[in-house]
């Protein structure tokens, strides 16, 4: 997650991305905005997990345009900087990751805090009828307990107070398993990908289907 490598996108886009008028598509739009988690670092564009989101969206009769505006290296302060342009991106659903760099840094879980409330509150002002998601990460054991339980707090903390939908720990049965991960050992692979994909795709289904009722 601290490697730098170009975001990959889900749907054709320029900067700032754009995503197809609902003229033509009439389907809604998914603006992913992480790390390198969700640009999909090591892997095929269509390898990332919002490719395979859409991929399974299709599948279940709810096709979506997903826009992955993910960046590689980028810690929640350099998320705060960049969402205002990532915005720019009409959507109707912005999922948010991010958190992770600053843990590998041991960013003080109340600066972490700060930036997602920002960074969520940014999004809700820019696109008011857009639904939010924020997904859930964990910090590494090593950084002691009152951090890693602090830094899983603030997901929930933020997502309460926003009122903004929660995606559980994003690499719940990927991280620490070898076999799901690059040589580096915190990038998923192909593999760990589809299972990051369900893992989003189990709480934004809803979000989705919800959309035009």
């Amino acid at each position: 997650m601290d490697d730098r490598a170009p975001a990959r996108e889900s749907a054709p886009a320029a900067a700032p991305v754009k995503a197809p008028s609902k003229m033509t598509t009439q389907k809604p739009t998914v603006l992913f905005f992480g790390t390198s988690l969700t640009a999909g670092y090591g892997l095929q564009p269509d390898q990332a997990f919002p490719a395979q989101i859409q991929k399974k969206a299709e599948q279940a009769g709810l096709p979506i345009v997903a826009v992955n505006a993910g960046l590689s290296g980028e810690t929640s302060a350099g998320a705060l900087r960049r969402i205002d342009w990532a915005l720019k991106t009409p959507a109707d659903v912005i999922v948010i990751e991010t958190g992770a760099n600053d843990a590998l840094r041991g960013l003080s879980v109340d600066a972490a805090k700060s930036n997602i409330d920002q960074i969520v509150q940014k999004a809700k002002s820019a696109q008011p009828n857009a639904k939010i998601v924020l997904v859930e990460m964990l910090a590494p054991p090593n950084l002691g307990r009152a951090y890693t339980a602090g830094f899983q707090e603030m997901y929930s903390s933020v997502a309460k107070k926003e009122k903004v939908t929660l995606v559980p720990f994003f690499l719940d049965g990927v991280a620490g398993r070898p076999e799901l991960n690059q040589e580096d050992g915190v990038h998923p692979n192909a593999a760990g990908a589809k299972l990051v994909a369900e893992n989003v795709w189990r709480v934004l289904k809803p979000v989705v289907s919800g959309l035009n009722k």
